[in-house]
């Protein structure tokens, strides 16, 4: 048997060839989530953050609601986009002991009908320049909002989010109100 010594070529092509096939992991279920998942995102730990990185922790809570039937909804962030509109986010929790549809957080308006069981209904009002914002609609007439919030079962937690106009730089204290829900005081951050 003859062997024959490969030229620098050949390794650059296997080098190139390992490369890429390490880079390629077949696309299988490993149990591991995607990088484009949202749904399966954690917060980083302490740990991975630099020190003297401000907190982007999802537990700090600009303000609860809690009304009837145990329905709790906490909102967790309220940021100014460049693009002229603030973003409302926040979870839903069920800890009633009934479903919970939220067909009446629609609102009475009828242009956002079409958003069913939904946070259309939801407003942010400015006291102090006394004005009120109402949820952000798209071509069709529906929210731009969590829609689709039907058979919340006891214990179960929704995520939700609502986008509304921004009021005028500098204008940060706002009050969110939500129908059936008590109005609750929230602080607008720069996004």
């Amino acid at each position: 048997m003859r062997i024959q010594k490969q030229g620098p070529a050949a390794v650059v092509v296997a080098v190139v060839l390992a490369a890429a096939l390490s880079g390629c992991s077949g696309g299988g279920d490993d149990g591991k989530a995607s990088p484009t998942s949202s749904a399966n995102k954690t917060a980083p730990s302490s740990a991975d953050k630099p020190s003297g990185t401000p907190s982007d922790d999802p537990t700090e809570v600009l303000a609860q609601m809690k009304g009837e039937g145990g329905i709790t909804v906490t909102l967790d962030e309220a940021t100014r986009d460049s693009g002229g509109f603030v973003t409302v986010k926040g979870s839903l929790t069920n800890d009633g002991t009934e479903i919970f549809n939220a067909i009446s957080w629609v609102g009475p308006e009828v242009a956002v009908q079409k958003s069913g069981a939904s946070v259309a209904g939801a407003v942010l009002v400015d006291s102090a320049g006394k004005k009120r914002y109402y949820v952000l609609r798209d071509t069709e007439g529906k929210c731009l909002c969590t829609m689709g919030l039907t058979l919340i079962k006891p214990g179960e937690t929704r995520p939700l989010f609502a986008q509304f106009p921004a009021p005028p730089e500098g204008t940060t204290e706002m009050e969110f109100q939500l129908p059936t829900m008590p109005p609750a005081k929230i602080t607008i951050a720069e996004g």
